[in-house]
């Protein structure tokens, strides 16, 4: 039997940020604690929601001390935050990472103890966490909707996975598309293809069932139309719109469920050399989808279509190798280095392969993988 859950409710426009007082005072939060980075702070986006907050007599502690692949201590340390300000809800404002942090964070201040308990697989969550408005500056992680939270841990050196559950789903999600307006051309590059790899991944994955099909299809169809729109001109207000659409859609692709190799890798690569996540997704995929396209053609042979490309006429496994190329292609058009840039090389290739292997989004792949492919598909990604 399978499921699909959405508790979350999506709210989403140009402007909708200013709705984030009133949303707050619905779940009854008096005093919520604000996580974010100091990219979004320096953005002047901090600024702009404690004017909202200020307007609406809001009283509100704040976190920013999130950082890239958030490490299990920072989790701790929001925790206590928390906490020490006697706060009663949380706003996540940012990228993935400080979503991921909030989630954590509400983990661990409902449930008690370290967030690394609470491992997909080990100790399971059985409090919902407190009020949390999640409000994306990116469009990719779709994190703002998903029922997940990655965390890294610094001495293993992996990245691992909590959720699985709508006990950790954000309340309220606020989509304000003016928010990513900012976001540098590389940023808008990686994290629209993280949520690219999101829909393929979910829309292929063995898990894939009819409700995931069709939001992940109608995100890989928004991103093909908009993605290089929005990185050629980040105040193209349609563009940046659809695309974060694009990105909610495909983070709810994921409902309970897994994803596959592109995410096996980036996940297990950005816990042992950090480096962004989307980046990683977006340099992965293509190669991924070349190993991948023979384990499931019919559905490659839809990306295609999806992505605008006309493939009438043409066999099935002939319009799946389209759908390879066609990605490949908009990596290439958004000026994605090659992994080698990231200081990887050959002799890393057994430890990360074994990572990728060992990690439970292995399982969802829709090609069977071993060590081998692992190995082969990071020695097509370094000799690129």
């Amino acid at each position: 039997m399978q499921s699909w859950e959405q508790p979350t409710a999506v709210k989403h426009g140009i402007g909708c940020l200013e709705n984030l007082g009133e949303e707050l005072m619905r779940l009854g939060v008096r005093k919520p604690l604000v996580v974010t980075d100091q990219g979004v702070k320096a953005a002047g986006l901090l600024d702009r929601v404690q004017a909202i907050l200020d307007e609406k007599g809001i009283d509100r502690a704040v976190f920013d001390r999130v950082k890239g692949n958030p490490p299990v201590e920072l989790v701790g340390e929001g925790s206590q935050a928390y906490l020490d300000y006697g706060c009663d809800g949380l706003v996540a404002l940012g990228g993935g990472s400080s979503m991921d942090t909030a989630k954590a964070i509400g983990v661990e201040v409902a449930n008690g103890g370290c967030i690394l308990e609470y491992e997909y697989g080990h100790k399971p969550i059985e409090k919902r966490i407190p009020p949390l408005v999640t409000i994306p500056t990116t469009a990719g992680t779709g994190s703002e909707v998903t029922l997940w939270a990655v965390i890294t841990d610094p001495k293993r050196r992996i990245k691992f996975n909590v959720g699985g559950t709508p006990l950790i789903a954000p309340h309220v999600a606020l989509i304000d598309p003016v928010l990513s307006a900012t976001l540098p051309p590389n940023l808008t590059a990686w994290t629209g293809l993280d949520a690219l790899s999101h829909a393929i991944e979910c829309y292929t994955m063995t898990y894939a069932q009819p409700i995931t099909d069709a939001v992940a299809l109608l995100a890989i169809e928004y991103i093909g139309k908009y993605l290089r729109r929005a990185f050629a001109c980040g105040k193209d207000m349609e563009a940046r719109y659809k695309m974060a659409m694009a990105a909610t859609l495909a983070g709810m692709a994921y409902g309970v469920d897994s994803a596959g190799a592109v995410h096996a890798m980036a996940q297990t690569f950005g816990g042992y050399i950090d480096v962004h996540h989307g980046y990683l997704t977006a340099v992965m995929l293509p190669v991924v989808m070349e190993y991948n396209w023979m384990g499931n053609p019919e559905k490659f042979a839809r990306i295609a279509w999806a992505m605008g490309e006309n493939v009438a006429g043409l066999r099935v496994e002939e319009a799946a190798k389209v759908a390879v190329r066609t990605v490949a292609d908009l990596v290439n058009d958004l000026e994605v280095p090659p992994l080698s840039s990231t200081g990887v090389t050959e002799k890393d290739i057994p430890i990360l392969a074994k990572m990728a292997f060992d990690d439970p989004q292995t399982v969802g792949n829709p090609r069977d993988l071993d060590l081998a492919a692992y190995e082969k598909m990071y020695r097509r990604l370094l000799a690129a």
